[in-house]
């Protein structure tokens, strides 16, 4: 494996060149959300299915991984419904505490396991994302409905935006591909890789503007609960588990890179649309942000 932080350095790099960005409000009008949905939509699935339609899957544990990811989400899960009360949080502020703890960045986990472990590091990076993106969601979606903060109009239309999801689409397209012998013939293998190439940086830079250092201000029980639990036990747990499934180095260091990832910025417009509470989504993901980039490199080093 490289030097951890010649390898993370880089994305690090590009995620402070998008908070500079976002805090000089450039480029101006609503050009960063008009990226953000051509990364979402076009770029990252592109992505995906290239990597998903070539990769040699059978030279990845799936059993194993998705034992030590799902597993340990399945479990926090499981753990923070059961301690809700005692954390003494409303409902819109216990989902987002939830969705903290739980949802992971995306562009982050793909663009770190990339620079680890090159190629295939990318193909472990996409069968984590198959693996857990439909469950993520599920799992988030099902923790507004039962803390009762949206409406049935609101429902249908998460469980609409569940089944439509780009990235859960393209892991099924990509995976078919895969499957099915085809992968993507011709000069369309390279166009789609062309474009998932741009994903990332584009992403990360992504990931910078839609940070917000005033929301740091806020310290609260909620901030302290689901940055513990994301940036601490969840690692902990996942590298406990890679170690004892015997996970390979390459899969081990991407399940713990997955498990170490601060929140998805995505989650701040489903607090918002959901009626979770919206500032402390905010402050989990700037506070985590920027604490992975401490948090992160002592993850991998401590598994290397």
């Amino acid at each position: 494996m490289h030097d951890v932080a010649s390898a993370l350095g880089p994305l690090f790099l590009l995620i402070l060149l998008g908070a500079l960005l976002g805090w000089a409000r450039q480029p101006g009008g609503d050009f960063w959300p008009r990226m953000e949905r051509l990364i979402y939509f076009l770029l990252f699935p592109a992505m995906l299915v290239a990597t998903l339609a070539s990769a040699d899957v059978s030279q990845v544990p799936v059993a194993r991984l998705a034992l030590a990811l799902l597993g340990t989400l399945a479990l926090f899960a499981s753990l923070l419904w059961g301690v809700r009360h005692r954390l003494g949080l409303d409902a819109a502020a216990f989902t987002s505490v939830f969705q903290g703890a739980l949802r992971f960045n995306t562009y982050v986990g793909v663009a770190g396991a990339a620079a680890l472990h090159g190629s295939a590091g990318a193909t472990v990076a996409a069968v984590a994302v198959a693996l857990m993106v439909p469950v993520v969601n599920v799992l988030c979606v099902t923790s507004f409905i039962a803390a009762g903060t949206l409406g049935s109009s609101s429902l249908a239309g998460s469980v609409a935006a569940l089944v439509r999801n780009p990235l859960i689409l393209a892991c099924v397209v990509g995976i078919g591909l895969n499957l099915g012998g085809i992968g993507l013939p011709g000069w369309s293998g390279e166009a789609v890789a062309l474009l998932g190439r741009a994903a990332l940086p584009l992403g990360l830079v992504a990931v910078g503007v839609a940070l917000r250092p005033a929301a740091l201000m806020r310290l609260d029980r909620g901030v302290w609960a689901a940055n513990l639990v994301k940036l601490a036990l969840v690692p902990a747990t996942v590298l406990t588990l890679a170690l004892l499934l015997d996970l390979d180095p390459v899969s081990r260091d991407v399940a713990l890179l997955f498990a170490a990832l601060p929140t998805a910025t995505s989650a701040y417009i489903l607090a918002r649309q959901l009626g979770g509470d919206a500032e402390l989504m905010a402050a989990l993901i700037t506070g985590q942000t920027l604490l992975a980039m401490a948090t992160l490199p002592l993850w991998l080093r401590l598994a290397a």
